[in-house]
């Protein structure tokens, strides 16, 4: 089933159904239609990724300039992870409010992130994870905000965290709100309207 998460409204949170028998199990974790009845336009997949990581390992707070942003859906394939997402878009509703999921191999649960979200998660145990995007990677256009931000106060339930170098020495949130370098409400709701507006084109066009 894929739901609204009821801290961040705009983040879709999707609990698959598990299909187990004799020879293990079946689940989809992406329908199509599914998402385009909720989201009101169509997943643009352009890259998707794999990463493993160790037990305690944390990765983020990562984000993409809009435009043209990167939308995610992250699914925890083995072990377990805590997915994080964070609102970083300027005039936001929710501005600068995080969620936190579990998503697991036995839960088989995704997250959607809409662009203007900044996106991390912790590894509870080893854990492979694999996300979809809408963009494909853009060093240029990519950034990250230190996990241990203290305005933000993401609660990474781990006593040792793993942390990349760069992720350590991210800059902190409030220096991004500062500098006006992140992602603005006003122009990620605009690029919402035309991937609807765009999809309702196409429907018509079909008919």
């Amino acid at each position: 089933m894929l739901k609204r998460d009821d801290t961040l409204p705009e983040i879709l949170v999707n609990t698959p159904e598990i299909h187990p028998d004799n020879r293990g199990s079946f689940t989809e974790w992406f329908k199509a239609s599914e998402f385009v009845d909720l989201a009101g336009h169509p997943f643009m997949l352009e890259q998707a990724n794999v990463s493993t990581s160790k037990a305690g390992v944390i990765r983020g707070l990562h984000f993409a300039e809009v435009p043209p942003g990167q939308a995610k859906w992250v699914h925890c394939a083995a072990g377990r992870i805590i997915d994080v997402a964070v609102d970083i878009r300027t005039s936001s509703p929710t501005f600068g409010k995080h969620t936190s999921i579990e998503l697991s191999a036995d839960n088989r649960r995704c997250v959607y992130l809409p662009d203007g979200f900044a996106h991390g998660f912790v590894a509870l145990t080893d854990a492979t994870v694999v996300y979809l995007t809408s963009a494909e990677y853009n060093p240029t256009a990519e950034h990250a905000i230190n996990p241990f931000d203290r305005d933000l106060a993401v609660d990474w339930p781990v006593t040792d965290p793993i942390v990349s170098d760069k992720d350590a020495a991210a800059a902190s949130f409030a220096d991004y709100r500062d500098k006006k370098l992140l992602p603005r409400y006003s122009d990620c709701m605009d690029y919402l309207d035309f991937l609807r507006g765009s999809w309702v084109d196409a429907e018509d066009e079909a008919d």
